[in-house]
């Protein structure tokens, strides 16, 4: 059953990866988008294309959810079109560095933070009042493996990530006897951009964490946030882990090398 076409989502980090494969997983459903991305063009191009393919309508626009002025304008002017969503998909996150905490580049800290906590923030704050307001909506924030078990030199990501566990669980907790829900989707190894982001656009050592094992894509996770989104409306999927089969723990990973 199809309980979200009609309704509208706005997903930040749109323009590759997972928040990419959940923008064309919500179009294919009849969800409207709204896209958001730092890349403009990719966003721009992905909403036009979803539109004309799905009969949707498709926003998309620039944001960096780590600009709180821009947020906030951004989310003032979609109320002013009419625009407000009923999903939020707090996808925008990143890993900067992988490195022991006293070596660690407290740009790339600065970087991670700014995103992946305050950004969620930043945008949450922004749409929230709007849904309890009209007593309805859906908050699906993107959370990892790394929220629940810290992993060697990745102290700060994994930190932000359990700060998007507890975030998840707070933003719950406030919102008891409204009908909105908040829940998040966690998942272990997914092969995206994340890997070149994290080592500064190091392809060749970003290949090497999706070596001789069978990862997720980012259409797993767009599978994943879709089932969440669609429950009933007095279901709240709180937490939902989804690892590949070849995973089984933050560092444990089975891997095959190849005979070659």
């Amino acid at each position: 059953m199809n309980r979200i076409a009609g309704k509208r989502v706005l997903i930040t980090g749109a323009s590759a990866g997972i928040g990419e494969a959940c923008a064309r997983a919500f179009a294919a459903q009849g969800v409207h988008l709204v896209l958001t991305a730092r890349r403009e063009e990719r966003v721009r191009d992905l909403a036009a294309h979803l539109a004309s393919a799905h009969g949707i309508e498709a926003r998309g626009e620039r944001l960096d959810v780590a600009d709180r002025a821009a947020v906030f304008g951004f989310v003032e002017r979609l109320e002013a079109d009419g625009l407000l969503p009923d999903i939020l998909v707090n996808n925008a996150g990143k890993a900067r560095g992988l490195d022991k905490l006293h070596e660690g580049d407290v740009d790339d800290w600065e970087d991670m933070i700014d995103t992946n906590v305050k950004g969620l923030l930043y945008v949450s704050r922004a749409v929230l009042p709007h849904m309890v307001a009209r007593d309805s909506g859906h908050v699906i924030n993107i959370g990892s493996i790394a929220g629940r078990w810290v992993y060697p030199k990745g102290a700060v990501y994994n930190s932000t990530k359990f700060a998007v566990w507890a975030l998840n669980e707070g933003m719950n907790i406030d919102l008891l006897g409204t009908n909105v829900r908040v829940s998040s989707v966690d998942p272990g190894l997914v092969e995206t951009e994340f890997s070149e982001v994290r080592f500064h656009g190091d392809t060749t050592r970003a290949k090497t964490v999706y070596a001789d094992t069978v990862p997720l894509t980012g259409d797993d996770i767009a599978d994943a946030v879709l089932y969440v989104a669609n429950t009933p409306e007095h279901v709240d999927v709180i937490n939902l882990v989804v690892m590949p089969t070849a995973q089984r723990h933050a560092m444990l990973l089975h891997r095959e090398p190849s005979s070659s």
